[in-house]
């Protein structure tokens, strides 16, 4: 089965592409003809993996999926949320954003927060979601050259390492990415 993952992230697709069956290719939307960058313009977690899913549905008629992510702190009342990927501003880097995330919880005690992943399927005209949540803290500072975004400062609860710190097969085990996902391969693997 192909699917289309309404994604340009080569972070991300590897990522997903690593944890499904070999039985499901995932599609890039460069592979689909689809450059253009698409709208973000919800509110939440979840109305931006349906934006991006209906987008590629109504533009392209391909079933696919979409997801979004949001790093949740406690002590910033749900900061970065569903700006994560643009916290520190439009450039969306990834430095920017830890380092305006660590100084903004420099002065808190409170260091606990959640990762929550949110899966948008579209297929045979119905639409499915699937939420992946995993719980830990920012640490003090960056550790780790693995992953991606805010994986050198989050330490996922039960673990001394940082998401960069952990292999891809432990993080897909118990990140939130990989638990949306694993909730997507049963939806998938049930329907056949």
């Amino acid at each position: 089965m192909n699917l289309v993952f309404a994604s340009n992230n080569k972070n991300k697709i590897k990522e997903i592409q690593s944890i499904l069956p070999e039985s499901i290719k995932i599609l890039s939307l460069e592979e689909i003809g689809c450059h253009e960058d698409i709208p973000e313009t919800a509110d939440t977690i979840e109305g931006n993996a349906i934006l991006k899913a209906n987008y590629v549905t109504q533009k392209y008629g391909c079933d696919c999926f979409a997801d979004d992510t949001g790093l949740e702190v406690n002590a910033l009342n749900g900061e970065p949320g569903v700006y994560s990927a643009r916290y520190a501003g439009l450039q969306r880097n990834a430095d920017d954003n830890m380092n305006k995330l660590l100084d903004a919880l420099k002065d808190k005690q409170d260091r606990s927060a959640k990762f929550k992943t949110v899966i948008a399927l579209n297929i045979n005209g119905e639409q499915h979601l699937f939420t992946g949540i995993a719980k830990g803290e920012i640490t003090l500072s960056k550790t780790g050259n693995q992953g991606f975004g805010y994986d050198p400062i989050f330490r996922p609860e039960n673990y001394s390492e940082t998401f960069a710190e952990l292999s891809l097969e432990i993080k897909n085990k118990i990140g939130h990415r990989g638990k949306a996902t694993e909730q997507l391969i049963d939806f998938l693997s049930a329907a056949k």
